[in-house]
């Protein structure tokens, strides 16, 4: 293995960190989402290291495509940047209607009190939530839109992270291997994925365990909103090129 090679492998991983680090949309939508969702970190990893699979190997293969027959990076370039814009789009258009639904819980959820009345005269207020762990008998059949919404918030954000794109694959990694042998591009790409998902687990875990020490219990109805403001604010942050 050559000098240059060697430091292609070392540009890809160093690349590929900063660039996951800098990017809070890489992240951030899932800490936010797994504490709202009350996710376990199982499904917490799988979420995040499948949406950074497809994020990084949407790139990939459109990278190796372009190599295959010749085309210019520059027009890969366009391709990635309106991926990249779409991908913007769909994170904003999804963090809002989050929002919107998570702000229709929290006021369906707002706790209330209800008096009860004992055989000895004794009469107590009882202060609960109906989707609380107290259940009523008038609330006893729950609907299921949670759960619904639950299992299609892992899709969506997958479809999201096809489509966004890793700026710097293409343009300063693959064509640069594409120099020496498909071996090198393939082992390049595979250094950048591999620190990309592992970057993004890193964080996402952390965040998360982070969040789960500041315990707010009056906050609690308002986690989906909130997350779904953190989604809606990493959209407009890409849109904005930050």
């Amino acid at each position: 293995m050559t000098n240059g090679v060697l430091m292609l492998y070392f540009a890809a991983t160093s690349i590929a960190f900063v660039h996951t680090l800098l990017g809070p949309d890489h992240y951030l939508p899932f800490a936010a989402l797994s504490r709202a969702g009350g996710w376990s970190v199982r499904k917490t990893v799988v979420i995040t290291l499948l949406c950074g699979l497809g994020h990084v190997l949407s790139s990939a293969v459109l990278g190796i495509i372009g190599i295959a027959f010749g085309v210019a990076v520059f027009k890969l370039e366009w391709i990635e940047q309106f991926r990249g814009d779409l991908a913007g789009w769909l994170l904003i258009a999804f963090g809002l209607v989050y929002f919107l639904w998570g702000v229709r819980g929290a006021i369906r959820n707002q706790p209330h009190s209800h008096y009860h009345a004992h055989a000895d005269g004794l009469i107590h207020a009882h202060e609960h939530t109906h989707h609380s762990d107290h259940v009523h008998v008038h609330d006893a059949a729950v609907p299921d839109h949670c759960a619904r919404q639950s299992s299609l918030t892992p899709w969506v954000l997958f479809t999201i992270f096809l489509f966004g794109p890793c700026e710097p694959l293409i343009p300063i990694l693959m064509y640069a291997a594409a120099k020496g042998s498909a071996w090198t591009v393939a082992g390049v790409t595979m250094a950048f994925g591999v620190t990309t998902l592992a970057t993004m687990t890193m964080i996402v875990l952390s965040m998360r365990y982070a969040v789960g020490l500041t315990p707010l219990p009056r906050l609690y109805r308002f986690g989906h909103a909130v997350a779904g403001l953190v989604v809606f604010g990493c959209g407009a942050a890409v849109q904005a090129g930050l």
